[in-house]
């Protein structure tokens, strides 16, 4: 299949004007495949030749202005045009597949109930998948779609839709979209549907779900409702679509999609089991961002994919400072969690060979494939702190007045770097465009690193940086008190280069906490004496948000040998069993589970460290047996049960169905717990059979495949392997599941002949499945547990010899730096 390239694009849409599509879907034909026709109706403001993109199981019939095209010059997924000047309309009917991987038009039945549903994910180049259009985000139509579902089956789109007399659905006519927006999820859903502000918003889920979209269903729309208002009082254009719907889709690949009016959304936010009081803001905080993708994003819209970034930053910033100012009575400080989770995806994606700029030159993204791999953390985290560094700099109201002027340019079309920068230097007499070279197309991470000087009652400080960008930060200087806390004397706000040193008055303080508030995009350092006081001190620090600055810092120093591995676990030893605040327990937990128990610290080192966290876990629930704190008992608990090393204690557990002083066992603990006795041998294939019939769901299924894979021994390797590998069975879902199992510390023995296998069976896989399947075998079945220089040298010859796709090669490409640097910090 030929991917589209930018010149490609750029050739169509001076030639095109396409105006509308009616588009027929027939779901009613079996569930293998379903029917599809579109008429497109355009203007070819010359006359030329180009194509219309499609990948059916069968073409059936085309038609140029009435006049029958061959089915035969189909090339791959191009059907060749050739026009004359002026108005035409084209007809396609084809045959479509239902996809297993989440891309196209998803179908899946769910095990509890056998109900089916169905949902389109169009992003990029999907939409032909579907139906034939003209495949490009600038070639903005209005579209009109009708349905036929089975009965009983209600169908969504992006715009209202009713069931007809003769029994198929027809959706409202929509304003302007690029085809990738284009959604339609079709089932037995359950919905529950309310109005707010005189449009009608709806929530949607599976059946089975219902008691648990129905339990959360008032938080959910209280959230919308929040941010919909939130959103009219910062923009000046009004909501553009005439509905807003939130479906909950199963085997969903993303957190969410944007979609117009129909924002889809992966259903593990659904919950059903116990989560803690982040996971329940990271639901609000997408279901804020997504909201902003309605004005940035579906209403102006990218004009070629090197501006991915314009969509996702902007929702990404929007959507922690939406939740922030629109939900404090529901949610601590969203940007706590950013600084110590989210930022962390950013800086680690930087650092690697694959980084690019925020806003990469056009000519580095060439066609969709290469775009495809933006898609990452530099997208959305560093381009959302890199707005909030601009928002600190040039003050919100200029800010929203930019952002106002570019809503109302480019309303229901396409705009481009260059137009945002001009709309926001509109508003402003500051240099943004300058700004905009030094942060928006550059690349890696500076580091900030004070340094002070003087004796007495007077010292001088100076921020060392080391890269080139400049930064607005405020500078935290801490005195101890006599109890041992860390008081904070001033904060000091700086430019950097700075012109000269900042004068500081008092004793030399005993912290300098450089970027105090987390407002700039960089790595921090400390001097001799702030580094000994933070890891003395940093429980007694005041403000979560310094405390999640320092321990990101703490965590940079780790990845780049700075920071004994050791030494970051002491700390936590000291430390966590006395923090409040969840996001930075949960942080700075999972970070010593999955990097540093698993590859930072040697193999004989790995069981004192699992001791570490168990011991800080056992600290956590000892302090909240009074059941004031379930987030952090919860999050205690599923640390006890990851870094167990006999199974005794969660066996027990098991058996009687709850912890000690709770919290009750839910199937999602349950299915925890098996998965992790699986990796100690204690657990067979009857208790997962036993424990499934118990939970025959969906998410059920999906525990019962890592357990599978997860037991040590060859025929469940050699299964589970076979069932990734060998066969086209597994959805998305359940070969995430099983390669979650697959691989194991515990286990570098057994599976040591499988590392050798990994290259080329993963590159036969994304040859055979596809973008998302290669992101899913690169990120889930690569033999991470494998720190070695064989390994690496392993990977280093099939990435210098093998042919693959890009999406293979991007991951792989990142796990191998990630390996590098394992073995860097192990060295150090």
């Amino acid at each position: 299949m030929s991917v589209l390239t930018r010149d490609e694009a750029q050739t169509r849409a001076q030639l095109l004007d396409v105006h509308h599509y009616t588009v027929d879907l027939d779901l009613t034909t079996g569930d293998e495949t379903f029917e599809s026709t579109s008429l497109v109706r355009f203007t070819a403001r010359t006359a030329g030749d180009t194509f219309v993109e499609l990948k059916p199981v069968t073409l059936h019939s085309a038609t140029l202005d009435g006049k029958p095209l061959d089915p035969a010059s189909l090339d791959g997924n191009r059907l060749p045009l050739t026009l004359t000047e002026g108005e035409h309309e084209l007809r396609v009917r084809t045959t479509m597949r239902y996809s297993r991987t989440g891309e196209g038009m998803h179908r899946f039945t769910d095990p509890t109930d056998g109900e089916s549903y169905v949902y389109t994910q169009l992003f990029m180049e999907d939409v032909q998948r579907v139906f034939a259009a003209f495949d490009q985000p600038d070639l903005k139509a209005v579209f009109e779609l009708t349905v036929t579902a089975p009965e009983g089956w209600t169908v969504l789109a992006n715009s209202l839709t009713e069931r007809q007399d003769d029994g198929r659905w027809k959706a409202a006519p929509t304003p302007l979209l690029s085809t990738y927006f284009v959604c339609v999820a079709a089932g037995p859903w359950h919905s529950v549907r309310t109005e707010h502000a005189g449009l009608p918003f709806g929530i949607h889920c599976r059946r089975s779900l219902a008691a648990h979209l129905d339990a959360d269903a008032e938080e959910i729309l209280a959230v919308t409702r929040a941010c919909y208002d939130r959103y009219h009082e910062k923009f000046d254009e009004p909501y553009p679509f005439d509905s807003y719907d939130q479906a909950f889709v199963p085997e969903f690949n993303a957190g969410a999609m944007e979609n117009p009016g129909l924002v889809t959304f992966r259903d593990e936010f659904v919950f059903r089991s116990a989560v803690t009081d982040t996971e329940r803001m990271t639901r609000a905080m997408v279901i804020a961002h997504e909201m902003a993708h309605m004005w940035f994003g579906d209403l102006v819209t990218l004009r070629w994919w090197d501006d991915i970034w314009l969509n996702e930053s902007f929702a990404e910033y929007m959507g922690y400072q939406t939740v922030n100012e629109a939900c404090s009575d529901l949610f601590a400080d969203t940007w706590i969690d950013f600084g110590v989770t989210r930022k962390a995806w950013g800086y680690e994606a930087d650092q690697r060979p694959s980084t690019h700029p925020v806003a990469p030159d056009p000519d580095a993204v060439p066609d969709t494939a290469s775009a495809l791999l933006n898609f990452d953390g530099i997208s959305y985290a560093k381009g959302a702190s890199a707005l909030r560094q601009l928002v600190a700099w040039l003050g919100e109201s200029d800010f929203l007045a930019g952002i106002n002027i570019h809503f109302k340019r480019h309303k229901f079309g396409n705009a481009t770097l260059a137009d945002f920068i001009d709309n926001l230097a509109a508003a402003t007499d500051r240099d943004v465009h300058g700004w905009a070279e030094q942060w928006l197309r550059t690349t890696g991470v500076d580091v900030l690193t004070p340094r002070l000087t003087g004796e007495g009652a007077r010292w001088q400080l100076t921020v060392d940086r080391d890269g080139g960008r400049p930064h607005r930060v405020d500078a935290g200087v801490y005195d101890r008190d006599p109890s041992g806390a860390l008081v904070l004397r001033e904060r000091r706000a700086l430019d950097v280069p700075q012109d000269g040193p900042a004068e500081l008055t008092g004793p030399r303080p005993a912290l300098v906490v450089l970027n105090d508030g987390d407002l700039t995009y960089a790595k921090l350092r400390f001097d001799k004496a702030s580094e000994e006081s933070v890891l003395r001190g940093l429980s007694r620090l005041p403000d979560p948000l310094t405390r999640a600055v320092v321990w990101n810092a703490l965590r940079d120093m780790v990845r780049d040998g700075a920071l004994a591995p050791g030494e970051y676990l002491e700390a936590a030893r000291a430390h966590l069993t006395e923090e409040r605040e969840l996001a930075l327990v949960q942080g700075v937990l999972g970070f010593a589970r999955t990097q540093i128990a698993d590859r930072y610290v040697a193999a004989e080192e790995r069981p004192a460290a699992l001791a570490t966290l168990r011991e800080i876990a056992r600290a956590l629930l000892r302090r909240t047996e009074d059941g004031d704190s379930p987030g952090l008992r919860l999050t205690a608990v599923r640390t006890l049960i990851d870094s167990a090393t006999t199974p005794d204690q969660i066996a027990s557990w098991l058996d009687e169905g709850t912890v000690h002083g709770g919290p009750e066992l839910d199937p999602e603990l349950r299915w925890r717990i098996l998965a992790r006795l699986a990796v100690l041998g204690a657990t067979d294939e009857a208790a997962i059979a036993a424990e499934l019939e118990r939970d025959p769901s969906a998410t059920g299924q999906e525990g019962a495949a890592r357990c599978r894979a997860a037991l040590p021994e060859a025929g469940a390797k050699a299964a589970a392997w076979s069932a990734m590998f060998d066969t086209d069975d597994l959805s998305n879902y359940l070969f995430t599941a099983t390669a979650r199992g697959f691989w194991q510390p515990e286990q570098a023995e057994l599976v040591r002949e499988y590392v050798t296998r990994f290259y080329p069976d993963a590159v036969a896989l994304a040859d055979r499945r596809g973008a998302a399947m290669a992101e899913a075998a690169g990120s889930y079945a690569f033999p991470a547990h494998a720190v070695d220089a064989a390994a690496l040298a392993l990977g280093e010859s099939h990435l210098a010899g093998d042919t693959m796709i890009p999406a293979l090669r991007r991951k792989l490409v990142d796990q191998l730096d990630d390996l590098r640097r394992a073995l860097r910090v192990r060295e150090a």
